[in-house]
């Protein structure tokens, strides 16, 4: 682990570069930018010896396609996944060079879902015509991340496995973000693993608890574990909000989570 405070590949407004900040190389692997039919670039990584891999969609936070998603792609890699983050939110706006959330916000704010569900399909697609096998894949996402990965799940009910990670559960409907998880959850039809944390503003305690009462009364595949002093971003190791030990915690069961479903 190092420290680069003036690291070109995290995004502007995500501040310094944390002491804490993993770095994952990428020996081994076949790594590389994809461009999809919709115009989508994505980020990969796969071992570079194998056929038929388990596929793992990664949803971006709302910081962009920056180095602290590309190096949880190659963490997957390493762990014999083809691994693939589709930038889903470039299109309408660069959230790296954002100068600050706000910014970021109102990038976010245009991106219709409709898009992003499509954007993940083809990713998914192109992955399998590299070598992924789409019968043993699963979507997991990060803070804005979390929530397309709950809303794909609903979309694509043939995934093995979903893993959000603080993920908000509910916010404003527009036209281009129709649908929040919590409107979904008697639609999950797909085995998931919510991971969150027990003292994040941005997602209150008591809206993580109506969730899993949703998702029970529906009878869904899914549990949520909540890391109670843990504050949003808490797997986030380039930035303040990291918590090391839950972060570990939490890596460790999504991996076992993923492969108990045939994903890993």
């Amino acid at each position: 682990m190092t420290q680069d405070k003036n690291d070109k590949g995290f995004a502007a407004a995500a501040g310094e570069v944390s002491i804490h900040v993993i770095r994952t190389d990428a020996e081994g692997l076949e790594t590389g930018l994809a461009t999809l039919p919709c115009g989508a670039p994505a980020y990969y990584a796969r071992p570079h010896h194998g056929h038929n891999l388990p596929v793992v969609l990664v949803a971006q936070e709302i910081f962009g396609l920056h180095e602290h998603i590309r190096d949880i792609v190659r963490r997957f890699a390493k762990i014999g996944v083809f691994a693939i983050a589709p930038d889903f939110l470039i299109r309408h706006g660069d959230p790296m060079t954002a100068p600050d959330i706000d910014a970021i916000r109102a990038i976010v704010a245009k991106v219709p879902d409709a898009e992003t569900m499509t954007a993940f399909d083809e990713a998914l697609a192109w992955a399998e015509g590299k070598g992924g096998d789409a019968s043993h894949a699963a979507i997991t996402g990060f803070c804005w991340g979390g929530r397309i990965a709950w809303l794909y799940a609903a979309h694509n009910p043939r995934l093995a496995a979903c893993v959000p990670w603080y993920g908000r559960l509910d916010g404003a409907r527009t036209k281009e973000q129709p649908r929040w998880p919590i409107d979904v959850a008697g639609e999950i039809k797909v085995q998931t693993l919510g991971l969150y944390g027990g003292d994040d503003p941005s997602i209150p305690y008591d809206l993580i608890l109506t969730m899993k009462d949703k998702l029970d009364a529906a009878g869904a595949p899914a549990d949520i574990i909540i890391y109670d002093k843990a504050p949003h971003g808490f797997f986030a190791d380039y930035r303040p909000s990291y918590r090391e030990k839950d972060a570990h915690d939490a890596w460790g069961r999504m991996v076992a989570f993923l492969r108990a479903q045939g994903v890993g």
